[in-house]
């Protein structure tokens, strides 16, 4: 084995350089040169065997053919996480314009409590803490959080429940967790 290990430290010496010339130009952005380059010494120590050992000329010959097809696969990589990436993103936008609405009218609403009580609310209905763990966040006594947050929800509830669109009367989830 330490036959193989020299071996290899000496090709990989030897051929890094090269290798990282050959991917730099073909890669962007730059800084993932070292990942291809990286990837291909990897699969050289696992395919060590079969690089010419008799011929350095042919060694690096094998390991710029390796990458080559590393720098195919890491292009069609690239090209479907910019393919997904570009997916997410309009599905992102389609679903945040129908929550930007419904987030705007809870803001508002919870625009007009104490910075305490919607705090509470906040830590409560969104964090999921008991009424006692939310209290011992705030630094206030449980009954004393039991109390705020019954005042605020009954505050809320009237501006919660008409759909300023339709003036449909509608209850929000948020504010009667």
């Amino acid at each position: 084995m330490k036959a193989d290990e020299a071996r290899f430290e000496a090709l990989a010496r030897q051929a890094a350089p090269r290798l990282l010339g050959y991917v730099t130009p073909r890669v962007d952005p730059i800084s993932d040169a070292a990942d291809v380059v990286a990837e291909v010494l990897l699969i050289a120590w696992r395919r060590l065997d079969a690089i010419p050992a008799d011929n350095d000329d042919e060694a690096i010959l094998w390991l710029l053919g390796v990458a080559r097809r590393v720098l195919a696969n890491h292009r069609r990589g690239r090209g479907r996480r910019h393919s997904l990436a570009e997916k997410l993103r309009s599905e992102l936008a389609a679903a945040s314009t129908a929550q930007t609405r419904e987030h705007g009218r809870l803001r508002e609403a919870l625009s007009a409590l104490a910075e305490i009580d919607r705090e509470l609310i906040s830590l409560h209905a969104w964090e999921g803490l008991s009424i006692t763990e939310a209290a011992c966040v705030l630094g206030i006594r449980p009954a004393t959080a039991r109390k705020r947050l019954e005042r605020a929800r009954r505050k809320l509830d009237p501006m919660l429940r008409t759909d300023p669109r339709s003036g449909n009367r509608e209850r929000a989830a948020e504010a009667s967790t």
